[in-house]
Formats: C-alpha cells, sequence, structure tokens
C-alpha cells in the first residue's frame, strides 16, 4: 500500500490575494521578516496498489484531472509506503 501526498500551489505568475492577505496579517502581529506568502492546498491519499510506478501515474491522472488547476495552479506529489 502507498499515500501520496499531493502539494497544490498557485503558479509564480498568479496572484495569491489570500496570501498577501496573511503577509500583511504577520507584518501586524510584528513579523516584519516575512518577505512574501504563498497559499496552498495538502492533500494525502491512500492508494490501494502494491505497484509503485501505477501509484505515480495513477496520482498525475488525478491531479490533472481534479486535484489542480493547471492552468492556474502547480502541484508536485510524493509516494510513501504505508
Amino acid at each position: 500500500m502507498f499515500k501520496a501526498i499531493v502539494y497544490v500551489t498557485l503558479r509564480e505568475s498568479v496572484l495569491d490575494p489570500q496570501g498577501h492577505a496573511v503577509k500583511g496579517a504577520l507584518h501586524s502581529l510584528g513579523f516584519d521578516e516575512v518577505n512574501n506568502v504563498r497559499i496552498g492546498k495538502y492533500m494525502e491519499l491512500e492508494l490501494g496498489t502494491n505497484d509503485r510506478a501505477q501509484a505515480e501515474e495513477r496520482v498525475r491522472e488525478m491531479a490533472e484531472k481534479l486535484l489542480a488547476n493547471t492552468v492556474v495552479e502547480d502541484y508536485r506529489f510524493e509516494i510513501v509506503e504505508g
């Protein structure tokens, strides 16, 4: 069995208003060293396969079709045993 850990973030070229708001809030709390904040999504998927190559291919398909809007978002994933 494998578990996929998927991270989805806005592309660098896309404005991140939520990240900008968090940065402003951090500054107002005295954390002035924060230069930039990008907000993203984190997902864990339990996969019912023992084939790592198949797991990677299926997670890539899931990300492309549903988990990420590839027009404005980037994604990356890790496959771990578990």
